[in-house]
């Protein structure tokens, strides 16, 4: 290579990075514009219905850095007197039933009679990177750009049967932004169903049918949680396989004991493709709210949220504190020494660790 090239070469060098916009400098400018937004401005912009704090809020509750957790619980605590005002609506049902496209046109109809709708939905994480798939937002296309619709997904993480950790709270943040209508929508594997059935007014189990999901559904005891099951689908050559499924779950419904609340649960059909049957649904849920508003049974079922989430609340926190002891974790780093030598077994090395939180 000649002097000239080389010479060439240097005067083609983009100018050096100054210090102020150093990576590092970078950073710090993005940490004060952080602490410049009060917590008192969240709160007012939540109350006020934006959206965008609003998001920002549940990202914050789903921070496990402890600062973040600090502020999303005195944000909580100011919403908390504007919340507890809606309809907390679960969904479920197994992969592939058609969960995203049904509550796209309950959502559409539900913003069509004026209300304002909130879509929780729990996305699979994997197990090994933690990362989600967080696709809901595009199989939403039409209700995602809905005034009056706000999807969230989050990554169910390692929390039981895919529901989200924070939904709960999510959910009280999203009635301080004035959402009257919570849908909270599952993965549908595992025992989600009996996580989110601890956290809505009224569970919907979405089923298909012709395939002997009729029997999945009898044998798995899913029915006993049901406040209603909708058969999906039901379009096409389908629609005769979707009225025997119907009778099938009515059958199945009446071999078990009524309900406390006195509700005797539907199966109805639908398809969500056609927009069928959508408001009969929410006709139906109507009709629930207000029954078991008249006797009492609703208020119950709100206190019964509340409690779980209380035993949610101590069981993770101590979960927390556990492994975050600087004891516990030396310890059990020998205990699996232990362990792997054939010293020890599981249940004596966890008695061991237990035994020595103080």
């Amino acid at each position: 290579m000649t002097k000239d090239s080389k010479s060439n070469l240097s005067e083609k060098q983009g100018v050096s990075q100054p210090e102020t916009t150093s990576k590092s400098a970078a950073q710090k400018i993005k940490l004060n514009r952080r602490k410049q937004v009060s917590t008192d401005t969240f709160i007012e912009k939540i109350l006020e219905g934006d959206i965008t704090f609003l998001s920002k809020a549940i990202t914050l509750i789903e921070s496990t850095n402890s600062k973040h957790q600090e502020k999303a619980n005195t944000i909580l605590n100011a919403c908390m007197p504007h919340a507890d005002k809606s309809i907390r609506i679960g969904i479920t049902g197994v992969p592939g039933v058609g969960k995203s496209t049904f509550i796209e046109a309950f959502g559409k109809y539900l913003t069509s009679l004026g209300k304002k709708v909130a879509v929780l939905a729990v996305d699979p994480s994997s197990s090994i990177n933690k990362g989600s798939i967080l696709g809901d937002k595009t199989r939403m296309e039409q209700l995602v750009t809905d005034k009056n619709a706000f999807i969230r997904p989050s990554p169910s993480g390692t929390s039981l049967g895919g529901v989200a950790q924070k939904t709960k709270e999510s959910i009280l943040l999203c009635e301080a932004a004035g959402f009257d209508t919570i849908i909270v929508e599952t993965v549908g594997v595992g025992q989600s169903e009996t996580a989110v059935h601890a956290m809505v007014d009224f569970f919907l189990l979405l089923k298909l049918s012709g395939a002997g999901d009729e029997l999945q559904g009898i044998k798995r005891g899913i029915i006993e949680m049901a406040d209603a099951i909708v058969i999906n689908k039901a379009d096409g050559d389908n629609v005769k396989n979707a009225k025997i499924a119907k009778v099938e779950f009515n059958r199945a419904l009446h071999l078990y004991p009524p309900k406390e609340n006195g509700w005797q649960p539907k199966v109805m059909i639908a398809s969500a493709l056609n927009n069928s049957g959508i408001e009969d649904i929410y006709t139906m849920i109507s009709e629930y709210i207000s029954t078991t508003k008249k006797s009492g049974a609703f208020e119950n079922r709100r206190n019964d949220q509340n409690k779980h989430w209380l035993y949610t609340t101590i069981n993770d926190q101590l979960k927390k504190r556990f492994y975050e002891n600087p004891k516990i974790n030396e310890l059990l780093q020998k205990e699996i020494i232990n362990l792997e030598k054939g010293k020890t077994t599981p249940f004596n090395a966890a008695n061991n660790l237990l035994n020595n939180t103080d």
